[in-house]
């Protein structure tokens, strides 16, 4: 079914999607399914309530055709012919209104479900930072992504079908029931034995339809693991190696979804035989019926139509039913995600929110960010400045030693550990080289929320003297940019990320390397102008370049983990051998020839 190029389904008629996702119950699968029926449950109740109709419109046309037959018509009164035709036409003209109004409830609840379930996947992965890389296989998110969110959307689709049905059967029993007991009892029986004889098979698909899911997970991680490897691979010669382990894990992954196919296979052949059986048997017993004078012709005739109406009835039950184990499968992949809890959970207790402008120390090193002021921090090791730089955006804990806010007016320190995550981030940004461009416009990419003025996006373009990215393309801060921003150099994709940097004007922001890959020219404009920009707010530049260094307030030196050195850049220079080799690339006398 096409839903998104459908006719008629222009923005101005469909209702805007996504709606705020609420907070998702993920103890289980079902109560993750049974969560998103409660959210959408008025549009689900209207494609049911649609559905039931439609489907009791057949029924009562099965109904009215026997009733005709059995009425005056045959004896050729024309008022009688007149009425049922005028019965049968109003039953023909609902059910066709009913058809696209049906249409749209069940096109509305895929698109509900599939997208709320992208919405707490996508929130809850935001939330979770690094910790969900470490904690599960990049392929297996975006299998969650790209696969289950179908198969919860097919499930939802199909949904209304399951109030329509038992209606169906319903109606369909009391007919049968009030024109011959026996014909009644056969249905209010067959049906329930029926779905019944599908629970091996659909046990069996569960199963093997899980298998797949997981094979395919495992192909995904390979796949993303094998792109973003592939200049190292070729480096390395490792290509043939790395093609051999991506063609096996597709062939396992080719052979589980045959299998999956075999079972569906077999699913689709029980659906048409069990209800084409039913159909066989009731119009054998109805002729039956008929021939000994137990019913009349009309009453055949409707019973006829009741079985086709069934037999239809029946094969949907278990499609949905089939739509329900696959997408119990895909829910049970995405509890598992929004099971996981964050390396650095909130605290169950919060500190106070420290007020006004604050310093920044690690107790462990000995670093200090001053408040309002750049701050230069070099490192003998940079294992040490990685590892100082998430301790101080509190990406690692560690005991005893938790980097704190330091008030400026009052000097009382709180520890980020005691703050709740989301206000550590707020207030803290780690802007390091390994941060990754997404794809869209560049007026996107600097502004995600779309609060940002042209003019202040060009105050941070030209500060981060990325103006010739800009200057690019003819759309300007409109030009698309591809994942990672692979079109750009890794210079030009350097600047991008200060400037996205500078545009989201945190209280304190911790820049690493920010000048790594540019030219010096570059790196020199840069120098000269992140002060101004970054005036008044709390800045650390973690680097070892002297040209930025030289525009910084105080810079502390690090060696073997702990703060030995403080003082201007060039003081540092003038005085401490080793800060300068280390930021000159030269060897320190101390350590000799």
């Amino acid at each position: 079914m096409a839903r998104a190029s459908s006719p008629g389904y222009s923005p101005d008629t469909v209702r805007t999607l996504p709606q705020p996702p609420g907070v998702p119950e993920h103890r289980s699968a079902d109560r993750f399914l049974w969560w998103l029926a409660r959210k959408e449950w008025r549009s689900l109740l209207w494609a049911g309530t649609a559905t039931g109709t439609f489907r009791i419109s057949s029924v009562l046309f099965s109904a009215a055709i026997g009733a005709a037959i059995d009425s005056d018509v045959v004896h050729g009164d024309l008022e009688a012919l007149l009425t049922w035709f005028g019965v049968l036409a109003a039953l023909t003209v609902v059910s066709a209104v009913l058809v696209p109004v049906a249409h749209r409830a069940e096109c509305f609840n895929w698109y509900a479900s599939a997208y709320r379930t992208v919405q707490v996947v996508t929130a809850h992965s935001v939330r979770m930072g690094p910790t969900l890389t470490r904690r599960l296989p990049s392929g297996e998110v975006v299998a969650v992504g790209t696969e289950d969110i179908d198969r919860i959307g097919d499930f939802y689709e199909s949904a209304g079908e399951i109030l329509s049905s038992l209606v169906a059967v319903l109606v369909i029993s009391v007919l049968m029931l009030r024109s011959h007991v026996t014909f009644g009892l056969v249905v209010l029986v067959a049906v329930p034995l029926i779905m019944g004889a599908m629970t091996p098979l659909l046990r069996l698909f569960s199963r093997r339809r899980e298998h797949q899911r997981d094979r395919q997970a495992d192909l995904t991680t390979l796949a993303t693991d094998l792109v973003a490897g592939l200049r190292v691979l070729r480096g390395v010669g490792g290509e043939r190696t790395a093609e051999h382990g991506y063609r096996s894990s597709s062939q396992r992954v080719r052979a589980a979804s045959v299998r999956v196919g075999r079972v569906d296979a077999a699913l689709h052949a029980v659906r048409e035989f069990y209800p084409g059986l039913l159909l066989v048997g009731i119009v054998w017993y109805g002729a039956r019926l008929a021939l000994t004078g137990e019913i009349t012709v009309g009453q055949l005739v409707a019973f006829y139509g009741y079985t086709g109406t069934l037999a239809g009835t029946v094969r949907q039950m278990m499609r949905v039913t089939s739509a329900f184990v696959s997408a119990r499968v895909a829910a049970g992949r995405v509890v598992r995600v929004l099971r996981l809890e964050h390396d650095h959970p909130d605290p169950e207790r919060p500190a106070p929110e420290p007020v006004g402008p604050c310093a920044l120390h690690d107790p462990r090193s000995g670093v200090t960010i001053a408040a309002r002021g750049t701050t230069g921090v070099v490192c003998a090791d940079p294992t040490d400045a990685t590892a100082i730089t998430e301790r101080l955006g509190r990406y690692r804990d560690e005991e005893g030693a938790d980097a704190v806010l330091v008030e400026e007016s009052t000097g009382r320190s709180v520890r980020l550990r005691d703050l709740p995550l989301a206000l550590v981030r707020r207030r803290v940004l780690v802007a390091a080289n390994d941060a990754h461009l997404f794809s869209g416009t560049l007026r996107e990419e600097l502004s995600p929320d779309g609060g940002i003025s042209d003019a202040r996006l060009a105050e941070v373009v030209r500060t981060a003297h990325a103006d010739d990215v800009v200057r690019q393309s003819a759309a300007g801060l409109d030009a698309l940019l591809t994942e990672r921003g692979r079109e750009y150099s890794g210079g030009q994709q350097q600047r991008l990320r200060l400037a996205r940097a500078l545009a989201a004007d945190p209280e304190i922001l911790l820049l690493v390397e920010p000048a790594s890959a540019v030219d010096a020219h570059s790196e020199s404009a840069i120098a000269e102008r992140l002060p101004s920009e970054r005036a008044g707010r709390t800045t650390a530049l973690v680097t070892t370049s002297p040209l930025l260094l030289d525009h910084t307030d105080r810079v502390q030196y690090v060696e073997e983990g702990r703060l030995v050195a403080e003082g201007t850049h060039r003081e540092l220079l003038a005085t401490s051998p080793r800060y300068a080799a280390t930021v000159l690339r030269t060897v320190s006398v101390e350590d000799g020839p």
